[in-house]
C-alpha cells in the first residue's frame, strides 16, 4: 500500500476532499510554478496538435481545470490553426484555482470559456444536464487526486457526457520512483500502472483505449505521465 492509499478509507472522502482544496488554495503559487518549470502548457499544447483530434467547433469539457492550462494550450492550438471551438467549458474543484483561471481569461478577452465549481465525485449533482454531448473531453492531472476506488465512476460520469463519438483524453501519473517523489509525496496524488489504468476504464465502459506520449521535445511528460485516448464507440486513435 502506498503512501496515497494510506490517506484514504471509506467515508473518508468529504474530508479527503477539503484537504485538495486546502492544498491547491495554500499552494497555489507554488503549484504554478511547479507547471511552469516543466512547460507543462506548451507540452499539451503539442501534445493536442499531434493528436488529431482538433477541429473547427469543437464541444469541450476541461475536468479538473485548475487555473486553465489545459484550456489555454486548446485555445492556442486551435488559434494556430484558425480553428474556433463552439463551446468550452471547465470545472475544478478549487475556488482558488477558479479564480485564477477566470483572471486569466478575463486578461485575454477570452468570453467562450464558462466555468463552474464542482467535484468529479458529485458531477451530475453540481453541474447542469446542458454541460454534455461534447467532441472532447480533457483531464489533466486531475483524476490522480480521487481515492483509487472512485476511479472508475469518475471516468463513467464523465464518459456519459460525450458525444456519441466523442473522445476523452486523459493524461494521468505514472508510477514510478520519478513519480514517487514529485507526485506522491509532493503533491500527495496516487500513481497508476498501464495495467490498473486499463481495468479502471473497462470497468468505466470504454471499449476503446489508445495510450500515446508527448511529442519527443516535451518527452519528459511521457516520463512521468501516461496520455490515453478512451472512446465508448469508435476506436479512440481514429
Amino acid at each position: 500500500m502506498d503512501t496515497y492509499e494510506r490517506t484514504i478509507r471509506a467515508g473518508e472522502l468529504q474530508s479527503h476532499t477539503g484537504e485538495i482544496q486546502r492544498l491547491y488554495t495554500e499552494k497555489i503559487n507554488a503549484y504554478r510554478s511547479f507547471i511552469s518549470f516543466f512547460r507543462s502548457q506548451a507540452a499539451i499544447r503539442a501534445l493536442l496538435e499531434s493528436s488529431g483530434l482538433l477541429r473547427p467547433k469543437l464541444r469541450v469539457l476541461d475536468a479538473g481545470a485548475g487555473f486553465g492550462t489545459a484550456t489555454f494550450a486548446l485555445l492556442d492550438a486551435l488559434h494556430h490553426r484558425g480553428m474556433e471551438p463552439e463551446a468550452i467549458e471547465a470545472f475544478d474543484l478549487t475556488p482558488a484555482m477558479l479564480a485564477r483561471f477566470q483572471a486569466e481569461l478575463d486578461s485575454r478577452g477570452v468570453t467562450q470559456v464558462h466555468l463552474k465549481q464542482a467535484n468529479v465525485s458529485e458531477f451530475d449533482k453540481q453541474l447542469p444536464s446542458s454541460w454534455s454531448n461534447y467532441d472532447l473531453i480533457v483531464s489533466t492531472s486531475m483524476l490522480e487526486y480521487l481515492p483509487r476506488t472512485h476511479l472508475s465512476q469518475a471516468l463513467s460520469v464523465l464518459g456519459a457526457r460525450l458525444a456519441r463519438h466523442g473522445i476523452l483524453l486523459v493524461v494521468i501519473t505514472r508510477k514510478n520512483w520519478i513519480t514517487r517523489v514529485l507526485i506522491e509525496w509532493w503533491w500527495q496524488a496516487a500513481r497508476y500502472s498501464r495495467k490498473e489504468l486499463r481495468e479502471a476504464f473497462s470497468t468505466a465502459g470504454f471499449r476503446n483505449l489508445a495510450f500515446r506520449t508527448f511529442p519527443l521535445r516535451y518527452r519528459w511528460h511521457s516520463l512521468s505521465n501516461h496520455v490515453v485516448l478512451a472512446a465508448r464507440g469508435e476506436p479512440a486513435s481514429r
